[in-house]
């Protein structure tokens, strides 16, 4: 990736240690996750736990940054520890669990990083990177959310992803934060020209620069300003005031021509919103 022209976001290494708190019924997953932190900079590991019930005293007492907890647990799981200490007041969390059956239902859906046992050393990295670069640019707000979304779910079943506010004090993202050449850089979102998935991934297209991030797509578009972003296709979402044309392609298919000459494709769904902000009239 180019970084060129990115400003710089204040220096890390300034910032006090990610106060760790890690939980699960077996001491070897413990000891797993520990060994792992050992190799990251700027870490305490302050408490172990081996049960839910262990967890919310060591919440409630140690206040840590930061919590791996296990979801499958005698007595108290995971889930349990978070309706304990109420997910307005719990730590950022990575959830680990030894079935994918949570994590495409319920992690994944609330966009709450995870980790499915046996994890490899590559996937705890890019778990605990995407959890310091919240702690560091993005406080607590959106993991609480998170976690808010996740419980609603565990209890009622799947649903979409909270809307924040459309109200003029909504506090929608102004930056997003991207890792390249081993730092942390803040994107300001008024310099992404549009953003288009690439499997987990999201990638953000500044200019000629592309900086990709493990976020979802509906995640993104919820929390960008519906008044200056719009999702034109399930891979697509936009900046609109550098949308120039809309084309029509054979087989009634739509194509968005960018400010640059990029074109992007339109999904028929999501035609009718884009020419509505194009002041298209309506066919007949």
């Amino acid at each position: 990736m180019i970084d060129a022209d990115i400003p710089e976001p204040a220096p890390l290494s300034g910032l006090p240690p990610i106060r760790v708190l890690i939980v699960d019924d077996e001491a070897l997953g413990r000891l797993r996750v520990h060994d792992l932190l050992r190799g990251e900079n700027g870490v305490e590991v302050i408490g172990e736990a081996a049960d839910g019930n262990a967890a919310v005293k060591a919440i409630r007492e140690l206040r840590p940054d930061l919590v791996f907890l296990d979801v499958q647990m005698p007595k108290k799981g995971g889930l349990d520890v978070v309706k304990a200490i109420g997910a307005e007041q719990m730590p950022m969390t990575i959830f680990v669990t030894a079935f994918d059956r949570y994590a495409l239902e319920a992690f994944d859906v609330a966009a709450v990083d995870y980790l499915v046992k046996p994890f490899d050393d590559e996937r705890f990295e890019q778990s605990f990177r995407r959890a310091r670069r919240t702690l560091a640019l993005e406080g607590l707000d959106r993991a609480r959310g998170q976690l808010l979304a996740m419980l609603h779910e565990s209890e009622t079943g799947p649903r979409p992803p909270v809307l924040r506010p459309g109200a003029a004090g909504a506090q929608y993202l102004e930056r997003i934060a991207v890792e390249t050449h081993g730092q942390v850089k803040p994107i300001p979102v008024a310099q992404i020209d549009y953003i288009s998935a690439a499997g987990p991934y999201a990638e953000l297209h500044v200019g000629d620069r592309r900086f990709v991030i493990r976020e979802a797509m509906q995640t993104l578009e919820d929390r960008l300003d519906p008044n200056r972003f719009m999702r034109v296709h399930r891979s697509v979402i936009v900046r609109l005031d550098l949308v120039e044309a809309l084309h029509r392609g054979g087989g009634g298919d739509y194509e968005l021509q960018m400010k640059g000459g990029v074109r992007l494709r339109v999904s028929r769904s999501r035609r009718e919103g884009l020419e509505r902000w194009l002041g298209i009239a309506p066919r007949e």
